[in-house]
């Protein structure tokens, strides 16, 4: 069964926690990994690239010039395609780059991200903690206390109303630093563990992890 360590935030260790060995022990799929990976970065994209066909751009109803005696091509529209200021072919249009996968193939593919990570013991607990006003300075100083310093890091929170101070003031400590994200954690992804070195969980999100992926 995985252990992972706890910290306080001053750095000091506070013990260990056993995690869910369906869940974080697994042998990880990278197939999934990697299906999941793509559709959450066709997912972010906007889709909103758009441009005129001929018959959307305006202008062009008249010939630029008469049919013979020019010696030049006949034209009959100014925003043919192959005029400048004409319309484009095959242009992009807005479309939806959302590629479909199923729940359990994304669960899947959390699990063996997790378990990814903790294999290589790159995932923490943070011990309970409270935080009366934001401060960069102590997580710069925990980082520094963990050898984390200048290390990509990611902290996870949870959707907690009983600690929602915390957790924001802990964004709002964090946002500021070089390489440091802070998400709750229905926005953990793949993306997120793939990018970041290190995960730093909290004690109410590790145990709203194991729920959700049980």
């Amino acid at each position: 069964m995985p252990v992972l360590n706890i910290y306080k935030l001053d750095g000091s260790q506070a013990g260990t926690i056993e995690v869910n060995n369906d869940i974080f022990g697994i042998e990880p799929n990278k197939h999934v990994m990697h299906e999941v990976l793509v559709a959450e970065l066709a997912e972010a994209r906007q889709g909103s690239a758009s441009t005129k066909t001929r018959a959307e751009v305006r202008g062009g109803g008249r010939k630029p010039f008469r049919q013979k005696g020019t010696g030049r091509a006949r034209q009959g529209s100014t925003r043919a395609p192959h005029m400048v200021g004409g319309g484009v072919v095959h242009g992009p249009k807005p479309r939806s780059y959302a590629k479909k996968v199923n729940k359990k193939v994304r669960k899947l593919a959390l699990k063996s991200a997790l378990a990814t990570k903790i294999s290589e013991g790159n995932v923490i607990v943070l011990d309970d903690f409270t935080l009366e006003t934001p401060k960069t300075k102590t997580f710069i100083n925990f980082a520094k206390a963990l050898n984390f310093d200048g290390v990509k890091q990611l902290y996870v929170t949870n959707d907690d109303a009983d600690n929602i101070d915390r957790d924001y003031f802990l964004y709002l400590s964090t946002r500021n630093i070089e390489k440091v994200a802070a998400i709750n954690t229905r926005d953990l992804s793949i993306y997120w563990l793939i990018k970041q070195d290190k995960v730093i969980l909290t004690k109410e999100a590790l145990a709203t992890i194991e729920e959700v992926l049980a």
